[in-house]
Formats: structure tokens, C-alpha cells, sequence
């Protein structure tokens, strides 16, 4: 399960959206996520859905391997779809003893499920398409106006782009120690939940070490190379604004317009 996580990767690529500004793409995925948030019907799930396996495919990504993605959030979408199912009151659909099922509770269910579904499959296109250098410049684009209040854009997005990009790492670092502790004689699949949360705190140990050396790597990395922050560096290339944006903006806004008219007529 560890290694379905695809948030943080790039999956390297020549695709229109590969070649969409970083700026463009954050911004309409910020727009998506509220558009999912916002629909409230099956036929506007429906349609986000076609949106977005048209998004996937415009981006040449296979389609299994965005599915792998949603592996690590299955247990949260079943926690999520049985407490909507056994906890909202309504039109009884089934009902025996305490046990008692509503039209109701099985409609928010199954539109929170949907919910949690496409906001990861829409928001790992951001990370896919978008190698972690763009997306730092990106971000520190469209948060250049905040330091007029003395926050520190650039410090910020560097951050953000950091923990994004050292979440396969660490993945993959727990997967190596799991198969490590696993020829020693660990056993992580037997047991009751806590016996097997407990077998993890021999995973834990070490990857917080792994971790805090991580750090204090890429940390003497950017002293030895001179980093002082954003104030003052240049790039080599500069963002800007082309077709690909327009063409990415121009679909994303109809479709956007599209789905609010028939969610609100």
C-alpha cells in the first residue's frame, strides 16, 4: 500500500498540461477542489467525473496508475461511508432492532465517497504534471502579494514544496525498513489493531531517525551552495503565460460554467 501513494510524485511527460504554467494549474485546481465541494448531485459527480478521466487522459497518465492512488484512502472512505450510513436519520430504508438505515444517510454516503474520490484523483494531477522546482515558482508567484503584510512568499512555498517532494522518499524508506523488520522475524499483518499498531513502533523509530538526517542533509546541502532565501535570486527561466495555459484555462472554464448552470437551474 505504501508504494500506491502517488502524492508529491511527477510522472515526467510532454502533454499540454506537463507544459501549462504552474500558476494556471494551481489556481484551477484550487477552483476544483470548491467545484467538487459545491456539487451536490449525482448527475454533477457524474460529469466531475468525466472531467476528470478526461483531465487524466489529456495528460497521457495511465489510468491504473492514478487509480493506485486512491488505495490509501479506502479505509477512510469506508469509515466515512458507514457512519453516514448508521448515523443520519431519515426515511427508513432498513431497519432491525438498533440497526436502522435512511434513503437519507445512504445518498450523503455515497456523495461524501464521491467527494473524497475526486478530490484525490483531480488534485494528483497537480503533483504529476508539475516537477517540484515549477511548483515552488509557482506558488511563490501567486503568493508575491502577501509580503506586503511581511510574509515570506518564497520561504513558504519552498516548504510546501519540500514536504510535497520528500513524501515518496520517506515512503520508500518505509518500505525498506517494513521489509527489513520483516526478515527479522516483525509481523505486521497478524493480530488484533492495537497488537498491530504496536508492531509499527520498531517502523517508527527509525524513519524519524532517517528523517531528522534527511533534513540535516539537505539542510548543510543549501548552506554549502550559499542559499540565503528568496530575496534577491534570479532563475534561468522565467514563468510565463502561453497556449497550453489558455487552452488548459479555456476547457477548465466551461466545463466549470457548464456544471454550476446545470447545478443551479
Amino acid at each position: 500500500m505504501i508504494k500506491d501513494i502517488t502524492l508529491g510524485q511527477y510522472y515526467p511527460g510532454e502533454s499540454v498540461l506537463h507544459r501549462a504554467d504552474p500558476r494556471a494549474k494551481i489556481a484551477l485546481t484550487f477552483v476544483y477542489m470548491v467545484i467538487v465541494f459545491i456539487v451536490n448531485t449525482f448527475a454533477g459527480f457524474l460529469m466531475t467525473a468525466l472531467f476528470t478521466l478526461f483531465a487524466i487522459a489529456v495528460a497521457k497518465i495511465p489510468l491504473k496508475y492514478t487509480l493506485k492512488g486512491l488505495k490509501p484512502i479506502l479505509l477512510i472512505v469506508v469509515f466515512a461511508t458507514l457512519i453516514n450510513i448508521f448515523t443520519i436519520k431519515g426515511r427508513p430504508v432498513f431497519e432491525y432492532g438498533a440497526i436502522r438505515i435512511s434513503y437519507e444517510g445512504l445518498e450523503l454516503a455515497a456523495k461524501t465517497a464521491f467527494r473524497l474520490i475526486l478530490w484525490i484523483m483531480g488534485t494528483s494531477l497537480l503533483t504529476l504534471t508539475t516537477t517540484p522546482i515549477l511548483l515552488t515558482d509557482g506558488l511563490e508567484k501567486l503568493m508575491r502579494p502577501l509580503k506586503a503584510i511581511g510574509i515570506p512568499a518564497y520561504e513558504i512555498a519552498m516548504m510546501m514544496t519540500i514536504a510535497l517532494r520528500f513524501i515518496p522518499t520517506l515512503l520508500q524508506e518505509t518500505d525498506k525498513i517494513i521489509k527489513a523488520q520483516s526478515s527479522r522475524g516483525a509481523d505486521f499483518d497478524t493480530g488484533s489493531l492495537l497488537q498491530r499498531a504496536k508492531s509499527f513502533i520498531p517502523v517508527l523509530i527509525p524513519l524519524f531517525v532517517s528523517a531528522f538526517r534527511r533534513a540535516d542533509e539537505l539542510a548543510t546541502a543549501m548552506e554549502t551552495r550559499c542559499y540565503r532565501g528568496g530575496e534577491g535570486r534570479t532563475r534561468m527561466k522565467q514563468l510565463k503565460f502561453g497556449p497550453a495555459d489558455l487552452k488548459v484555462s479555456a476547457v477548465t472554464a466551461v466545463f466549470f460554467i457548464i456544471l454550476l448552470y446545470l447545478q443551479y437551474s
